[in-house]
């Protein structure tokens, strides 16, 4: 069977693939309902949030390589931001700008995407902060970004999604 090529297509597939790891995560967290967690939990939480972080950046990046072509040269990102804020499309272009923040850190950790992201609030998922990574005697994972909040992956395919046809209708 051929793999569909189109964005929304690969999207979907996407979705389908984090819904697993999320499903996981739930899983696991209800098992423990206040209790320590094992070893073996600890390991199956990681193991789950690193896929649905490694599938958050993978669709990321295939939907601005493949989207790339609706301009001409530069940064994607920014270009797509100016161009639905240009359109006045603010909520979408806010999403998706914090989504390609997120994106960035979680790809290259601390940085310019990172100290953006403490300074702006934000719902659609939560940022840790260096220090609390530190001290911190968590049962869970512990990266920057906390994407294991619920609908996490929903809402990013939801604004990829909304980018694509604001892009193929411009």
């Amino acid at each position: 069977m051929e793999t569909s090529q189109n964005v929304p297509d690969l999207i979907a597939a996407a979705q389908a693939k984090a819904t697993v790891s999320t499903d996981r995560i739930l899983q696991v967290r209800e098992h423990l309902e206040g209790q320590t967690a094992s070893e073996a939990q600890v390991e199956d939480l990681r193991a789950a949030n690193v896929a649905l972080e490694l599938a958050a950046v993978d669709i990321f990046t295939l939907f601005e390589a493949r989207m790339q072509h609706h301009f001409k040269r530069g940064p994607f990102s920014r270009k797509l931001r100016a161009a639905l804020l240009e359109a006045g499309h603010t909520d979408l272009a806010g999403r998706f700008h914090e989504y390609y923040l997120a994106i960035n850190v979680l790809k290259h950790g601390t940085g310019a995407s990172y100290r953006e992201l403490l300074a702006t609030p934000t719902t659609l998922f939560h940022v840790r902060r260096t220090e609390s990574l530190n001290s911190q005697d968590e049962q869970a994972p512990s990266s920057l970004i906390d994407i294991d909040v619920p609908g996490f992956f929903d809402r990013l395919a939801t604004t990829l999604l909304e980018a694509h046809q604001f892009l193929e209708n411009r």
